[in-house]
């Protein structure tokens, strides 16, 4: 949508061939339906240093259409924008929709004609360029320029299918298989499921591959029927998936961050002198939620109905290990249909930055999930669109 009417108002006439009946779903789901429009970080080198390897390709881009020129858009197209944890900007209605009408009402403005309810099949050639693209129905569309906007294969009911990879291997690119990126982890301990919805916002996250540390992360929690999930959970997915590959995998948490052991323990003895004669389960709304230690406590060998001067001192300190150090065991990642965004896509070094262009095929031009890189979650995602959307947009019509 943002290449369509950045085209259009360089001076194209642009056509918006959709496969869905109507525009931008996957759009509409981001953020939870919120719309997590950027990431505030305006600082180019700092920003792209997320995307990791990837990020060296993207200075020339971000370059031409970075945070502040995205956030300017939506500003000046009447979309205000509020910054959250970790710079997360947001509209200010915390509605996807609300940034759908802008795109929407841009596209108008460069008067982009739009066919909904339009797979493509594929392209047709001509030596070196694209002559055309041939839809679904046998209809062919002819074109000078032609600009690949399809994404990855995450959240395949919005049509991200990755019919895009097999067209560009069909051209021949070199298309790295996709493979889900963000998303949810799936445990294999039973008790999970009792903490459903449950959340605690400051959590340190140590992942071990066949007991040996990986890597440590920090931030929010989120348990849910089948597993965890939040925002840093998410940003670990991708490499707790590929340690998966070559060993068991154990994510264990520390609940208490702040406190180190002794002082935790200290902690609970003062909350459990102060309430002597209060059963276990009647005090435990002073520290975490209720459910969370409840389960600890089970797994400590605590009834909720023992009376905290019965508890023993061993069974505290049980209580005070799966606080400081839970042990999480991985079973897997959730798949693609539940990804955010998939890593994958076409090999960047046949990508032309400077204008988003194929270095094989000189009339088409690359944008977003198309693109083989990896990037956490926080805005990054569709700053990449905005980017990449806006830059091939512009050099399709130059």
């Amino acid at each position: 949508m943002i290449a369509a009417g950045t085209a259009a108002t360089f001076g194209a006439h642009v056509l918006l061939i959709e496969k869905n009946a109507t525009l931008g779903k996957k759009l509409l789901i981001t953020g939870g339906g919120r719309c997590n429009v950027t990431n505030a970080e305006t600082d180019n080198k700092k920003l792209l240093a997320k995307f990791g390897k990837s990020g060296k390709f993207l200075f020339s881009a971000f370059s031409q259409w970075g945070v502040a020129d995205t956030l300017e858009f939506f500003h000046k197209h009447g979309m205000q924008t509020k910054i959250e944890n970790e710079l997360r900007v947001f509209p200010v209605s915390n509605k996807a929709q609300s940034a759908w009408n802008v795109l929407n009402e841009y596209m108008k403005d460069g008067k982009v004609s739009i066919l909904t309810g339009s797979p493509v099949a594929s392209f047709v050639t001509s030596g070196k360029k694209i002559s055309g693209v041939k839809l679904a129905n046998g209809d062919i569309v002819q074109g000078k320029k032609f600009i690949l906007a399809t994404g990855g294969k995450s959240h395949p009911e919005t049509g991200s299918t990755g019919d895009g990879f097999e067209w560009l291997r069909s051209l021949g690119h070199k298309v790295t298989d996709t493979a889900p990126s963000l998303v949810p982890i799936k445990l294999s301990d039973p008790w999970i499921k009792k903490l459903q919805g449950v959340s605690i916002p400051k959590v340190r996250f140590s992942v071990l591959q066949n007991d040996k540390q990986q890597t440590i992360h920090k931030g929010k929690l989120l348990f849910t029927h089948f597993g965890i999930s939040g925002p840093t959970i998410l940003n670990m997915s991708n490499q707790v998936r590929e340690l998966l590959e070559y060993g068991t995998v154990k994510i264990v948490a520390d609940l208490l961050p702040n406190l180190d052991h002794k002082r935790a323990d200290t902690a609970i003895q003062n909350i459990f002198k102060v309430h002597s004669n209060k059963i276990f389960k009647n005090i435990v709304t002073h520290f975490l939620p209720t459910s969370l230690i409840l389960v600890l406590g089970e797994l400590a060998g605590i009834d909720e109905k023992t009376p905290c001067h019965s508890v023993s001192r061993e069974a505290r300190l049980r209580l005070v290990q799966f606080l400081k150090a839970l042990p999480l065991h991985v079973s897997g990642v959730l798949g693609v249909e539940k990804a955010i965004v998939t890593s994958g896509g076409i090999a960047l070094e046949e990508v032309d930055f400077k204008t988003m262009r194929s270095r094989k095929i000189s009339n088409l031009y690359l944008t977003g999930d198309i693109l083989n890189i990896v990037r956490p979650s926080g805005g990054y995602s569709l700053q990449l669109c905005w980017t990449t959307g806006t830059v091939a947009g512009k050099h399709a019509v130059k």
